[in-house]
């Protein structure tokens, strides 16, 4: 048998492990009602306009999508206030995350990264055989500070993540803009923000207003959360044209598909549905605070659509309790946080079973 050597970085890399699949849970543990709070999505699902847009895209399967995304480019330059050449559209903003990588990162240089935060800024930054430098948050927070200090005359991209996931904290936009005019031109400065509509801190930034200033930032947004999208895979991305060229010159030349396209284009229009979802958010946090404040446990208060929190003993056993219980989560190990879980904010509904089952395995 040949063996076929693969390049030496791959065996070296951790795969992502995603949260765990409600079938998974039922059919391992022979369950009726499962209820998943693991991957922060919507609780809520997808705009009714973005369902029928879905269905009305059946017809069409046969046919290669817009490569260009021409339509949903329209709708977001009117949204966002950009130019067309300024935005690229992706696989899911992973996708994005990737050719970013791929287009910058050469072997031996270096990127920064918060400790913790998404994974997948490292495995990108490694595959193509760069150094990731993890800079310390400061009470769970980006330490935009300490980033500055870590920069080398190796350092190519900074990877921010704005709400950070698994935080859920911000920085504000002051200490944003005091970093990017602060760091060498020559070096990418990625701004995630997937989870920004959830946001509701008056110092967070307005990232996108930045681009036309600053010709080495990339935001990155998504629809995958609170458009309640995530199964469609569809983020993107706002830089300067020249960045999104290059992220460009890379692309897959069909990477949406057309059924995302047209949701997409639909939720845009569904106001509605961004309200409630925001309003079962805000409720949801406020009901989760008050249950953990009266059960004693220790949490981050958050900008997102989770919540950390703090069940001093092994995550890896309060998930597995749980899972019997019916509630999925994330344990916080993967994240260095062994004694922290993750949780989704979910219905009314879905919260206060999350609270049952976490007092009686607790």
């Amino acid at each position: 048998m040949i063996v076929l050597k693969p390049r030496e970085v791959i065996p070296k890399m951790k795969p992502y492990i995603p949260g765990k699949p409600i079938g998974d849970v039922k059919r391992e543990l022979g369950l009726q009602n499962v209820i998943k709070l693991a991957s922060n999505e919507n609780p809520l699902g997808c705009s009714p306009l973005a369902k029928k847009a879905i269905s009305d895209m059946m017809g069409e399967l046969a046919i290669y999508p817009d490569g260009n995304c021409t339509e949903l480019r329209q709708a977001m330059v009117k949204k966002l206030n950009v130019k067309p050449e300024q935005l690229i559209f992706g696989n899911g903003s992973d996708e994005i995350v990737e050719l970013i990588s791929h287009v910058y990162i050469e072997p031996g240089d270096q990127a920064l990264i918060g400790n913790v935060t998404f994974s997948e800024y490292q495995a990108s930054v490694e595959l193509m055989g760069g150094q990731c430098i993890e800079v310390p948050l400061k009470n769970h927070t980006f330490d935009l500070d300490a980033f500055y200090s870590a920069i080398t005359d190796k350092t190519k991209v900074i990877w921010l993540c704005n709400p950070n996931n698994p935080t859920g904290t911000i920085y504000s936009g002051v200490k944003q803009l005091e970093f990017i005019d602060a760091v060498p031109k020559n070096i990418l400065v990625v701004i995630d923000e997937a989870y920004n509509e959830y946001t509701d801190d008056p110092s967070y930034p307005e990232s996108i207003n930045l681009v036309d200033r600053y010709d080495n930032i990339i935001v990155l947004r998504t629809f995958s959360k609170i458009y309640g999208l995530a199964s469609l895979r569809l983020g993107y991305g706002i830089a300067n044209p020249a960045i999104i060229d290059l992220l460009n010159r890379i692309r897959a030349p069909f990477n949406v598909n057309s059924v995302a396209q047209s949701a997409a284009l639909a939720a845009l229009e569904d106001r509605d549905f961004l309200s409630k979802s925001k309003q079962n958010n805000d409720e949801g946090k406020k009901y989760l605070y008050a249950a953990f404040d009266e059960m004693g446990l220790e949490y981050i208060p958050t900008q997102a659509n989770f919540i950390m929190v703090n069940v001093d003993r092994d995550s890896r056993q309060i998930f597995r309790d749980l899972l019997t219980h019916g509630i999925i989560v994330r344990s916080g190990e993967i994240f260095k946080m062994d004694n922290w879980i993750r949780v989704t904010i979910g219905t009314p509904e879905q919260n206060e079973a999350f609270i049952s089952a976490l007092k009686e395995v607790l």
